[in-house]
């Protein structure tokens, strides 16, 4: 009886194995399949890069440091609040192949999610503190705004395996932004009053 029972069993899957080889198909034509290779190399960086302040950085401009403040604040401009400040834009419109119009939101640097600074909210534990930036290194000569610009532009020339993001070198940001985050970091913050409300 056992012996029938197993014979039964080994013929019923040796029929559903038939059954199903015979009609899977080449599934691999169903969907989409992208070239990982093609995906790779466009999202590989080159080798870090060193970047120069340029000389048109101004980093004493108020415009300058409050667009650098913003980047830093948020992530990007479909998410900041309020108006982006004087020559930065929440939206970068291009067109299809077709010519119609698409907005995407523009990258922001998103510093905070990383760095303590200044009246921040919520600010990062991951990165160095940045609060009294300007006093504790740049007036006391031990880091100038080079060395900033160069940190955000691309941190990997001085620390091949670090977590902070490769802002210029990957064109998250770009040259304008990264000087304005540079005049916002090395620029001199007054402490907001933080106020609160009673219930």
């Amino acid at each position: 009886m056992n012996q029938n029972i197993k014979q039964i069993s080994l013929i019923s899957i040796a029929i559903i194995s038939t059954s199903l080889s015979l009609f899977a198909g080449d599934l691999t034509k169903a969907y989409d399949m992208p070239d990982g290779k093609k995906i790779f190399e466009k999202d590989f960086l080159d080798k870090p890069t060193k970047y120069t302040l340029p000389k048109t950085c101004n980093l004493d401009d108020k415009e300058s440091i409050a667009r650098g403040k913003y980047l830093f604040h948020n992530i990007n401009g479909g998410t900041a609040k309020g108006d982006a400040p004087k020559g930065l834009k929440k939206w970068i419109e291009t067109k299809d192949k077709n010519g119609k119009v698409i907005k995407v939101a523009k990258d922001y640097g998103n510093c905070i999610a990383c760095h303590d600074i200044e009246n921040s909210i919520g600010g990062g534990t991951i990165g160095p503190k940045l609060v009294d930036y300007q006093k504790t290194f740049i007036k006391t000569g031990a880091r100038d705004a080079q060395f900033v610009y160069q940190k955000i532009a691309d941190p990997r020339i001085d620390l091949a395996s670090t977590n902070m993001t490769i802002n210029l070198a990957s064109k998250l940001i770009n040259e304008q932004d990264t000087c304005d985050i540079t005049a916002y970091v090395v620029s001199t913050k007054a402490v907001e009053k933080k106020t609160t409300t009673k219930k």
